[in-house]
């Protein structure tokens, strides 16, 4: 509902409103209230915030010529509404404004402010050169479910140890799948926070959660699992993703956080003739990080191996790259098995295409052998029984 208040208003959008929330939920710890222009020249210089990491000013400076009328507008001490799609989000009772640099804004969080950067690009769009810090409060404030869902999760089995992965699995690949596993044999419970961008997805965030789903239900011992959906704003993006992520995983009650060595955050580093990521710079964050073998599958070894322990050359190997597995389902063919578990492909190609086939029941008794017995097919058995075919061996 529409706000009636006769307060003046801000309009932001949905990142912001999901940002605002993630420190009203305390789960962007250190950071509890939006920053003020000291604060924000401190998180420039040094990257800490009360001697804690983080990477990058807390403000808001809402883009928009009637929204900088307004923050210039305002008085110490007077209450604003924050308003997103219609509605009002948040009140604010104003503490300061500033001017600040969207340019120096965007270099913190992508390492670069080059427009033909597509995630800059997006960002610059939403930044404005005005910001507003006060205390808000949310207009209908509800508890964080998924912070009850784990610790309801731990208390279920009595976990001492609680892991965390972050992921967009879009497509879920058998890499995946080995780094689940591999985070799994080393904890008592393992927390997936399953990536939901604001932006069109290449597959919708409820098909890859029932993907995920699919593959936690069938091939993962139970109650060990469990899929906490994380809202992507421009809070993760870019070289500083490892270190919000480590903080979220933290602040949600988790000790470890996994992360793969082909992270594009890693980005490692020599210095003082030892290899060195980001993670070795993050200060005062209690939580443990490990940096997870690169899986490949060996063509010589015939299985999914890590780059640690596989002999062969790179030539022999095959890389898990999503966006090329992406590329073959968007085309609507059927990834080989060794990138992406058949049930999963099944199960995307049928949600990817529905009816896709004019006749399906007619295609299907006349490719595959059947019982005798009438029975009714979808596009997901369909697939499933294609990739049988695949795998044929005698005339070929």
């Amino acid at each position: 509902m529409t706000s009636s208040r006769k307060n003046k208003t801000i309009f932001i959008d949905r990142e912001a409103t999901s940002a605002l929330k993630l420190v009203a939920d305390s789960l962007l710890l250190p950071v509890t209230k939006l920053m003020s222009e000291s604060d924000s020249i401190e998180v420039l210089k040094t990257g800490l915030l009360n001697s804690k990491s983080f990477p990058f000013s807390f403000l808001l400076a809402p883009s928009g010529k009637k929204n900088v009328e307004v923050i210039q507008s305002l008085e110490i001490g007077e209450e604003i509404s924050l308003i997103c799609e219609d509605e009002e989000f948040a009140t604010l009772i104003v503490n300061e404004t500033f001017e600040v640099s969207p340019n120096d804004r965007v270099r913190l969080i992508y390492g670069t402010d080059d427009q033909t950067h597509p995630g800059v690009m997006q960002t610059m769009k939403r930044f404005g050169s005005f910001a507003i810090c006060g205390e808000y409060t949310l207009t209908n404030a509800e508890e964080n479910q998924n912070k009850l869902t784990i610790q309801q999760a731990k208390e279920r089995i009595d976990a001492k140890h609680v892991s965390s992965l972050v992921m967009s699995a879009n497509p879920l690949h058998r890499g995946h799948e080995r780094l689940i596993r591999q985070t799994l044999d080393n904890t008592d419970l393992l927390v997936i926070f399953l990536l939901k961008p604001y932006n069109s997805d290449n597959i919708s965030f409820e098909i890859r959660k029932e993907s995920l789903e699919y593959f936690i239900n069938n091939y993962l011992t139970k109650n060990r699992v469990i899929i906490v959906p994380l809202e992507n704003s421009y809070v993760f993006a870019g070289h500083n993703e490892i270190i919000i992520d480590a903080m979220i995983a933290n602040n949600y009650g988790c000790d470890r956080l996994t992360i793969g060595r082909n992270h594009s955050g890693l980005g490692m580093f020599s210095d003082a003739n030892s290899n060195k990521s980001i993670v070795d710079n993050i200060t005062s964050i209690d939580i443990e990080i490990n940096i997870a073998s690169e899986y490949v599958y060996c063509d010589l070894c015939t299985t999914l191996v890590s780059k640690n322990t596989c002999p062969h050359g790179q030539h022999h190997q095959i890389s898990y790259h999503s966006d090329s597995i992406l590329a073959l389902l968007e085309a609507g063919l059927l990834p080989p098995a060794v990138l992406i578990r058949k049930e999963i492909s099944a199960l995307l190609l049928s949600k990817l295409y529905p009816n896709r086939f004019k006749n399906l029941e007619k295609l299907y008794y006349d490719t595959f052998a059947t019982k005798g017995l009438l029975e009714e097919h979808n596009e997901k058995d369909f697939y499933l029984e294609l990739m049988k075919l695949y795998k044929t061996a005698s005339l070929t």
